[in-house]
């Protein structure tokens, strides 16, 4: 699935990247808003979903080679977090969907979640 299909499932807002939608394919999603579970319990995933909002979400992504991140329910990155994804070349996305429904549009599509 191209990040470009998950805007139009999830009704999304391109924050930052779109000159990437087109190349970047993603196989798979994590949603959570505990860092330390991110860290702790996701191996290879390419896409987080979030209502987090704060530089250590950028941080964790970089560290974990995610593609894009998702912000749940309405939220947006602030500056400094958009300055930082465009430096690690991750995609921002935002929708007014809650996580479940969310991560459930993008599972029903055929996005893994991945093994723990």
């Amino acid at each position: 699935m191209k990040i470009k299909d998950i805007i139009q499932l999830l009704d999304a807002e391109v924050v930052w990247g779109e000159e990437k939608l087109w190349e970047k394919e993603v196989q798979n999603a994590c949603g959570s808003d505990l860092m330390s579970d991110v860290l702790a319990y996701v191996k290879d995933q390419s896409v987080l979903l979030t209502g987090l909002v704060n530089p250590q979400v950028i941080r964790t992504a970089e560290m974990m080679d995610f593609v894009c991140i998702i912000f749940v329910r309405g939220k947006h990155p602030d500056d400094a977090m958009i300055q930082l994804a465009s430096e690690y070349g991750i995609v921002l996305l935002s929708t007014e969907h809650r996580m479940f429904t969310a991560c459930g549009k993008l599972f029903g599509a055929g996005l893994e979640g991945g093994a723990r």
